[in-house]
């Protein structure tokens, strides 16, 4: 359920905050008004593409807030399966700042990717205007629709035949590589045991290269690493004037007064085993450059060697390990060349059973959507009676076989539907106008109802093209849908505004030459005014009153309430 909502410096918006209720919230104003506006921005909070033009002129940035509460276990469960901090109480506090350039999003503190946006979105609310109208009329929709009204057995046999569809075309695109006639497998045999002979006979060890490396660098520096030394052990060990010499007469000097003063024995005592030290290192150093030799066939031979496992590299990989992983191939490759018609045989019986497995699961797939299909067609002739249509036909026709394999299964589906006596059904994108869409986008959100997992919907001019009869049949089934479900609805029409369970208005005004969108709850009375307006009084009178009254108290008596 959607708690609030807070617009900051957003188009025509400079600062908006309005709590929303359960129920039916409609959304009402002048045509202009910004009504768009307030959609615009609970889009923008739920990860629709920005432009920094919405940002209001003299601003820095624009920011939308959006507090929801979590309705039902499987919502919270979900979500915190994307590791959401959410409040004890099922609070999500949604928050996106669109700056110039970019966008800060979060959501419960945590920063979140537009991406992750998305996907928090579909969880909590769903938003449906003329773009999502349009949608129903592609047929891929179309399919979708039914494998969400089937629900968590089509998604489970949808996984399977997915996964179950990649094995086999791995398997397929495998026999299709493979396909060889006997002069290019026996080309690639050839070049295979050339390759595991160069590589095996290399014979290299597991860090062998590291060792190699390390030692072609001392010896490539010999005369500078030996001169070096050299000159180090001259400096601290080389008799009168070296270091060793230098603190040798140091300590001899403290070591008259010792005993005076302890704080000159201490560093006396410091001294001593500087001298240690000293003493320690040229012993180390000394046998280091005993141990110093420079030997040119070693010195060849460790060059030859590198040269070798680098060409390796080169060819096989970066790493010894690589080199050791492209042996492990080109046996197994070797092996099954070798065994060539054996090895096809095995591939044609696991592509043949692998086959048979994905066809058995489309099967099983088409079985249960044909079985969701007709159950939502029932219900959507029924939903679509009560939103005057005169008569109602309405139909899930498949194609289904091997022909439309895929990883989605195979079958193909297209809606027909027919809304007039005497007319056959056809599919829907051929016949459906503007207003016919907005009233079976309707009619199929009342089938789900029972289903949906998301509590909050939003209807952007659900009632285009409709007026009179229909208008009242279309407030009724919102009304309705209404007792179980958090609706937002932005109307033009008298109906569907009495139908409220609580009202806003959207308006404009011009305040030091600058233009503003407010919106705010209305009071009874104003309602009252409000649907008066929509009436098409241009005086709010005491007639438009009573008749904008007696059409709430019709609401009303619709709902189930005291009329």
């Amino acid at each position: 359920m959607l708690l609030s909502l807070h617009v900051k410096n957003l188009a025509l918006i400079e600062e908006e905050e309005v709590t929303f209720t359960d129920g039916l919230n409609i959304l009402t104003g002048e045509t202009g008004a910004g009504k768009s506006i307030i959609i615009g921005s609970v889009n923008l909070a739920l990860g629709a593409k920005a432009d920094k033009a919405i940002i209001r002129t003299g601003a820095d940035y624009a920011l939308i807030e959006m507090t929801f509460l979590a309705d039902n276990e499987t919502q919270i469960a979900k979500l915190k399966e994307m590791d959401l901090p959410i409040e004890e109480d099922g609070t999500i506090l949604i928050k996106r700042k669109i700056l110039p350039g970019r966008s800060a999003c979060s959501v419960c503190g945590e920063s979140v990717t537009l991406r992750q946006l998305r996907e928090i979105a579909e969880l909590l609310i769903d938003i449906y205007g003329q773009r999502e109208n349009q949608k129903l009329l592609r047929r891929e929709a179309q399919l979708l629709t039914v494998d969400e009204y089937a629900g968590e057995e089509a998604e489970r046999l949808k996984a399977s035949v997915a996964q179950r569809y990649k094995k086999w075309r791995a398997l397929t695109s495998e026999w299709e590589k493979d396909d060889l006639d006997d002069a290019a497998r026996k080309r690639e045999v050839d070049l295979l045991s050339y390759e595991l002979r160069e590589i095996e006979e290399a014979e290299i060890r597991d860090g062998e290269d590291e060792e190699l490396e390390n030692r072609y660098r001392l010896l490539e520096n010999f005369r500078k690493i030996s001169e070096a030394a050299g000159q180090a052990g001259y400096r601290t060990s080389g008799g009168e004037g070296s270091a060793e010499d230098a603190i040798d007469r140091a300590s001899r000097e403290l070591s008259s007064v010792y005993g005076v003063d302890p704080a000159l024995d201490a560093l006396a005592d410091q001294l001593s085993e500087v001298g240690d030290l000293l003493s320690d290192f040229n012993r180390a150093l000394n046998e280091y450059i005993r141990d110093l030799t420079f030997d040119p066939a070693e010195f060849e031979q460790i060059q030859d060697r590198l040269n070798l496992i680098n060409h390796l590299k080169d060819k096989y990989g970066r790493t010894i390990d690589d080199i050791e992983k492209a042996r492990a191939e080109r046996e197994e490759r070797l092996s099954f060349l070798e065994d060539y018609e054996n090895g096809r045989r095995k591939l044609k019986k696991d592509i043949a059973a692998e086959y048979k497995a994905l066809l058995d699961l489309c099967e099983a797939l088409s079985a249960v959507r044909k079985n969701a299909a007709a159950r939502f067609a029932s219900g959507l002739r029924e939903a679509l009676l009560d939103l005057n249509f005169p008569q109602v036909e309405f139909e899930s026709r498949f194609e289904s076989g091997e022909a439309h394999l895929s990883a989605n299964g195979y079958d193909k589906l297209v809606f027909y539907i027919s809304m007039n006596p005497g007319e056959s059904p056809r599919p829907l994108e051929q016949i459906a106008s503007g207003g016919e869409l907005s009233r079976i986008m309707l009619g199929m959100k009342t089938v789900f109802a029972g289903k949906d997992e998301i509590h909050t919907f939003i209807f952007d001019e659900i009632d285009t093209g409709i007026s009179g009869m229909t208008a009242w049949k279309v407030a009724e089934k919102m009304g309705r849908l209404a007792t179980n479900h958090q609706i937002l609805c932005i109307t033009h029409l008298p109906q569907i505004a009495s139908m409220q369970d609580s009202h806003y208005s959207i308006a404009k005004e011009s305040i030091d030459g600058r233009t503003m969108t407010h919106i705010r709850r209305l009071s009874e009375e104003e309602s009252d005014c409000e649907v008066a307006r929509l009436l098409g009084a241009d005086t709010i009178t005491d007639a438009a009153l009573i008749n904008a009254r007696d059409m709430k108290r019709r609401a009303l008596s619709a709902k189930g309430g005291e009329g």
